[in-house]
């Protein structure tokens, strides 16, 4: 039987609760159009695609029973237990624990015979699981007759005539372990210790040879093991030499087990209370928002340059967290995680905010954190990390690949935290990292990590989603992907906005907790901001408030807007200082011309003609209120406030230029790279678009218990069973290839206007797996903007060879 058929009559006989765990488990298999038959949903599970999102959701010991089953095949209960040592009656609970997870992700599952069948994809998510090469039987189907023969004769049996006859002979000898272990035992010392060698580990890489056939005695011993076939020669593999499984199993003994780890490893734990976790995750939200805020400030006040490679360089973010008086990793995060929820994009040589980052900064702190938090927990990337030379941020931009071990590692780390007992903590952080490698051990650790995960570890207490060594609330709702959750764990967390600052009369203005974005505008237009983060201060000065006034701000509308934001009354300092900017500015007037400087004040002008500093202007007095300069207005209007005047601009009417220049806004529509982020990776969208459009999982299982095991098919040549849809029928008609499953997933996403992720082969031959969006049927092709090369192409149907929902 088949995998498909027997996870069809496995599924078939489960009651309706067990099925919803497996349904719940294995969202994508049951993803619109809703599966109608439980045949339909055994082949949506046994997609390679579909395997490849479930196994890395898995524990260690649950990847350690399916790279067991992947090495030696379909095996009893009994079997695989004593396989890996697991026969005590402690180790045999705890199997059962590890199979019936396996069986609810329905990778592995019973038949009625009580032998363990797993996914087919599984057999090849490992290169040599267990470290051993492929079985005799695949191996031997390359050697010839002859060379068959010469193995019979070597280990001493009468070679017998077909080759078909001679094969099972050489099988039936090494499927004896103990005649295979006692024949190596006299073989030549070079031969013994070359396979006991490679018993112990994977294959060497492949050897390969540039002019003429592999040497077969490349390595001391080889022939002798060749000859008599406890090595076989892979004449596909450039000449690698591969080793049996059962010879592998032999050489390792009656006593040697596949590993099997049931518990996590120990980690010294210490007592810490709620209170204690919720401050310290308090203190640690509340400081990214307020820095993350003051980021995307800058962002929207000075937008970030690209690098023509793509990405944001580590000059401008540099000069964004000087800006910001944010640390280079705040800034990171802040950027990749409002990029990735469109609060900004790329416009031209620049990332700018968006129109939605507006409606952004309008919000209160615990709804922006809850928004950028989300967004981090959705990456697929680590921004901390460095991944390339340049140190870039937003490598989407300049194509990088998104990571899904970087998911893992995250959603290893909440895991490990949540199962620590209630009360305890690690005593260190980073003492998370093997409990991450335990949970999640297809996560693998950055090489820039001195300790497992230990970037990922600080970027989670960073943003309070660890404390204390333990898991926040904040954490906990993003595990349970609780959206409503999150956003109220936010609000008792992060305090409100702060409406009010305190003026000094040591020209400072300080706000505690995260300013509102009314507050952070006024005081960013009028002073200077020194220090961000749970308090913030702002420094008053002659040039700051000129600024003010160069934006159409009268002194009065200066002093009455201060005096609103103020928690007391205006100090008398600030209030001079306000006066004595306004007395100053617009002494002097530069007009449009080669240019013209004018003023009522012939002491000034002339001041001014005479000013070294003013030389390069190569100024010139036409009159005693003119001065005429070498150049253009701009340039030297900056000049003038660079030496301390309070000049001010004209328009070419003679009135007054205002300075205030409105915020650069990128195009609202999201980048096709942003698109392929989101869609790729599956997250916070994808998920709130589940909740509404995907039926109950109970209801499911029931529905599907109630219909056929299989439905018949409809065929576009005649077979008599209409199609569900006219779009079914066109991809069929033209991708032959396709299982009916895919025709539905396919034609769902043309009807529905929404993302697929399709495996296609090139005219050359070559297999790529692609996310596409924007679907048009042109029969015989589709149409569609490809995430892979960002960019619009033209697909041929015949050549998708399978497909997956988003």
């Amino acid at each position: 039987m088949t995998s498909r058929s027997t996870l069809t009559a496995w599924l078939a006989s489960l009651d309706g609760a067990r099925l919803a765990r497996v349904i719940v488990a294995r969202k994508d298999a049951v993803a619109s159009p809703e599966p109608r038959s439980m045949g339909e949903v055994a082949e949506r599970l046994q997609r390679p695609g579909s395997v490849a999102l479930a196994l890395p959701q898995l524990p260690l010991p649950c990847v350690q029973v399916a790279e067991t089953l992947a090495a030696l095949g379909t095996l009893s209960r009994g079997a695989l237990a004593r396989a890996l040592g697991a026969t005590a009656p402690a180790a045999a609970r705890e199997l059962d624990v590890v199979l019936e997870a396996l069986a609810d992700h329905a990778l592995v599952w019973p038949d009625g015979d009580g032998d363990l069948h797993m996914a087919a994809p599984l057999r090849h998510a490992w290169d040599a699981p267990l470290g051993l090469d492929a079985p005799l039987e695949k191996l031997l189907e390359g050697v010839t007759s002859e060379e068959l023969r010469g193995m019979l004769v070597a280990l001493g049996i009468k070679p017998v005539g077909t080759r078909q006859q001679r094969a099972a002979a050489v099988l039936e000898h090494h499927g004896d372990p103990e005649r295979v272990a006692s024949l190596i035992v006299k073989a030549p010392s070079a031969a013994r210790e070359l396979l006991q060698r490679r018993a112990k580990s994977v294959s060497p890489q492949t050897e390969f040879i540039v002019f003429g056939a592999p040497e077969a005695d490349s390595l001391p011993g080889a022939r002798w093991a060749l000859d008599r076939g406890f090595l076989v020669r892979d004449r596909h593999g450039y000449g690698r030499d591969l080793m049996p499984a059962e010879v592998a199993l032999a050489l390792r003994g009656p006593d040697w087990h596949a590993p099997f780890e049931p518990v996590p490893p120990a980690t010294e734990l210490v007592s810490v209370t709620a209170v204690e976790v919720n401050r310290e995750a308090a203190a640690a939200a509340t400081a990214f928002a307020a820095h993350a805020a003051s980021v995307l400030s800058v962002c929207s006040a000075a937008p970030p340059a690209r690098l023509k490679s793509g990405g944001i360089g580590a000059r401008e973010l540099g000069r964004t967290g000087k800006a910001a008086h944010a640390v280079d990793v705040v800034v990171r995060i802040a950027l990749e995680s409002a990029y990735s929820v469109g609060l900004l994009a790329a416009d031209g040589h620049r990332i700018t905010p968006t129109k939605a980052y507006d409606a952004w900064a309008a919000q209160e702190p615990a709804a922006q954190f809850a928004v950028l938090l989300q967004a981090w927990w959705n990456l697929p990337l680590t921004p901390s990390q460095a991944r390339d030379a340049d140190d870039k941020a937003l490598p989407a931009l300049a194509g990088a690949a998104p990571c899904d071990g970087c998911l893992q590692a995250r959603g290893g780390l909440l895991t490990a935290a949540a199962r620590l007992p209630e009360g305890l903590g690690v005593q260190v952080a980073t003492d998370l990292g093997p409990l991450v490698a335990w949970h999640r051990p297809l996560a693998h650790p950055s090489f820039q990590d001195e300790t497992p995960f230990a970037t990922a570890v600080r970027e989670a207490e960073l943003l309070g989603v660890i404390a204390r060594g333990s898991i926040s609330p904040l954490g906990a709702a993003l595990l349970a992907g609780d959206a409503e959750e999150l956003a109220a764990a936010c609000r008792r967390l992060l305090p409100e906005a702060t409406g009010t600052a305190r003026l000094g009369g040591d020209l400072t203005a300080v706000v505690s907790g995260t300013p509102a974005a009314r507050l952070a505008d006024l005081l960013d237009a009028t002073a200077d901001r020194e220090t961000s983060g749970t308090a913030s201060v702002w420094r008053f000065s002659a040039n700051s408030i000129r600024r003010a006034l160069d934006t159409g701000r009268t002194p009065d509308e200066v002093s009455a807007e201060l005096a609103a934001i103020a928690a007391g009354s205006l100090p008398q300092p600030l209030s001079y200082l306000i006066a004595d900017a306004a007395r100053r500015h617009g002494r002097v007037r530069i007009a449009p011309a080669a240019c013209v400087i004018h003023g009522d004040e012939p002491a000034l002008l002339a001041e001014l003609a005479a000013h070294r500093g003013l030389a390069p202007l190569g100024l010139r007095r036409l009159a005693p209120t003119v001065l005429v300069s070498a150049a253009a207005p701009d340039q030297t209007l900056a000049a003038l406030r660079d030496q301390g005047y309070a000049p001010v601009a004209e328009a070419a009417d003679g009135t007054v230029r205002i300075e205030k220049v409105p915020p650069r806004r990128a195009a609202a529509v999201p980048t096709p790279r942003r698109a392929s982020a989101k869609a790729g990776t599956g997250r916070a969208a994808h998920r709130a678009a589940e909740a509404s459009t995907v039926v109950d999982s109970h209801t499911l299982a029931a529905r599907l218990l109630n219909a056929p095991p299989t439905a018949p098919e409809p065929d576009p040549f005649g077979t008599g069973v209409p199609f569900g849809t006219d779009t079914e029928e066109i991809v069929a008609g033209y991708a032959r290839q396709l299982t009916y499953a895919d025709v539905r997933q396919l034609g769902h996403a043309l009807d529905a206007g929404t993302a697929i992720t399709v495996e296609y082969v090139a005219a050359s031959g070559s297999r790529t797996v692609r996310t596409l969006s924007r679907l048009e049927l042109d029969p015989p092709y589709l149409e569609a903007w490809c995430h892979l090369r960002d960019a619009e192409r033209v697909f041929t149907l015949s050549r998708i060879h399978s497909v997956m929902p988003v």
